[in-house]
């Protein structure tokens, strides 16, 4: 038997931000997580609150497109 399609997809979360930042201020980087999502159970896009290194605190992470 086999499957359409995974059930189970690899999404990237990144911080918002150091985005938002961009190139007007300093900005060493944009912190980004990887982890997995069932596209069954959450078909919208995933938030977190994560810590960004580069912020140096607990900020909110989106899920971007590949």
């Amino acid at each position: 038997m086999a499957k359409g399609k995974d059930v189970r997809i690899r999404v990237i979360l990144e911080c918002i931000s150091c985005v938002r930042k961009g190139a007007n201020e300093e900005s060493m980087g944009i912190s980004r997580y990887s982890t997995q999502k069932n596209r069954h159970n959450t078909p919208g896009q995933l938030e977190f609150q994560k810590f960004c290194r580069y912020c140096r605190k607990h900020t909110t992470h989106h899920e971007i497109k590949k």
